[in-house]
């Protein structure tokens, strides 16, 4: 996930306009913002502001997506006075200075990913594939109710991995169209709240509604490689990303701290699907999807940052674990965070940066922050930016919609039902290009 919307309550910058949207790019080099007058591009290392556009009339966008730091984005109109409407996906081509494409639904739009290969849309309770470069439907199906906009897209061009939630309570459905095969995981016992796909789409991290603990899965076996445990308090997890060689994991909350975790194989671990704290533990299934399409390659990844790998701490009193019961001990197993970034004043997405032990937090608040984790505990942050300024030089938001990967404030009608594409669904697509 990342990405955050802010609703229809934001205040207004110096120039009259309200922020409703802010998303990194697949590599996470890139952020958008989407306001009640258009959208703008900043560059995260550095850090400036490269472009925006403003529409002169009804100009709100709800929802933008990158692919990658090309001229081609989605778009979708929200605020007051949209752009767009908001059940319709705008693939927009800059160099044209124009729409080239346009997906159209029944429904709100809530989440729109994509790469060079694929656009995927999510619905209230449904998922759409089309294939970039003519807009073909590829694939569609049921998800339980997902308004936060649940859903990861790999971006590596060596495989094609989609990840949503299942039709039932805190499983993940996680789609290897290379394999041509899906992969059912029972994640949590609770609804889902984040979930996250790392570069090549091998893993995947979640976290349910309670926020206690990040779950590490292996997409391909389904698997449960690692438990992380975010603290002890319910929270909202608002964000997880993955470096770019997965060495660590990162994810912001709403307790204003932003925790970092390693993935490295300590050899004291026990690798066990069954250890861990404070949920159940999981069980997998598979079943095999149609296996009569096509699935073209993607774009090249990012380089990796080739980053050293720290350990997590643990709980000091582990050694009592065979003197309490299961579940207790269970809890003093649980790794906690590497490396933390304390005094978040607002919601946030977080991505790590090009350079080796840096992490970045864009919030609500226009506030763009950089850090460095290399030797734990508290990170030391190295920048502070305001992307956008209110007229007192201070913009701030207030929460809106469901926050993490939802694209606004706003109810969305139920979910579809059965295999077929919704009766009022159409496509428009004219000269799109796959441009680098």
């Amino acid at each position: 996930m990342s990405a955050l919307s802010t609703g229809s309550n934001s205040s207004k910058t110096e120039a009259g306009e309200q922020l409703l949207y802010v998303g990194l790019n697949q590599d996470h080099s890139c952020f958008a913002t989407g306001t009640s007058a258009g959208f703008r591009i900043y560059n995260c290392e550095p850090y400036r502001e490269t472009f925006r556009r403003t529409f002169t009339k009804g100009g709100g966008i709800g929802y933008v997506e990158m692919l990658f730091r090309c001229n081609l984005l989605a778009l979708v109109g929200g605020g007051m006075n949209p752009r767009y409407p908001p059940n319709k996906v705008m693939i927009w081509d800059d160099h044209q200075n124009k729409c080239i494409g346009e997906l159209s639904f029944r429904q709100k739009v809530i989440a729109v990913k994509l790469r060079r290969d694929r656009v995927v849309v999510a619905l209230l309770a449904r998922i759409y594939v089309y294939r970039f470069s003519d807009l073909a439907l590829l694939d569609q199906f049921n998800t339980l109710n997902n308004p936060k906009g649940l859903l990861a897209l790999s971006p590596d061009s060596s495989s094609t991995v989609l990840a949503c939630p299942s039709i039932t309570r805190g499983h993940v459905r996680v789609e290897l169209y290379d394999a041509r095969k899906s992969t059912l995981i029972a994640a949590h016992e609770a609804e889902l709240g984040a979930i996250a796909l790392n570069l090549s789409g091998t893993k995947l991290a979640t976290s349910s509604e309670k926020g206690t603990l990040v779950r590490i899965w292996d997409t391909n076996t389904g698997n449960m490689l690692k438990e992380l445990r975010r603290g002890t308090e319910r929270a909202e997890i608002q964000s997880i990303a993955f470096n770019s060689e997965s060495s660590f994991v990162a994810c912001s909350s709403d307790k204003g701290t932003v925790h970092i975790f390693s993935l490295s194989e300590n050899p004291n671990d026990n690798n066990d699907s069954g250890k861990g704290g404070g949920e159940k533990s999981p069980g997998t299934s598979q079943f095999s999807p149609n296996a009569n399409q096509n699935y073209p390659q993607g774009m090249a990844a990012a380089a990796p940052d080739r980053s050293p790998v720290g350990n997590n701490k643990k709980s000091g009193l582990s050694f009592v674990n065979k003197f309490l019961p299961n579940g207790v001990g269970k809890y003093f197993e649980s790794e906690w965070s590497y490396a933390q970034i304390k005094g978040i004043e607002a919601p946030s997405i977080c991505a790590f940066g090009q350079e080796p032990f840096t992490i970045t937090i864009i919030g609500k608040d226009g506030s763009f922050i950089r850090a460095n984790f290399k030797d734990g505990g508290e990170a030391e942050r190295l920048s502070y930016n305001r992307f956008l300024k209110g007229p007192d030089e201070e913009l701030k938001l207030e929460m809106g919609g469901d926050g993490g990967g939802s694209a606004g404030g706003g109810n969305v009608g139920g979910g579809m039902e059965g295999g077929e594409p919704d009766a009022d669904e159409k496509v428009d697509f004219h000269n799109v290009q796959q441009k680098k």
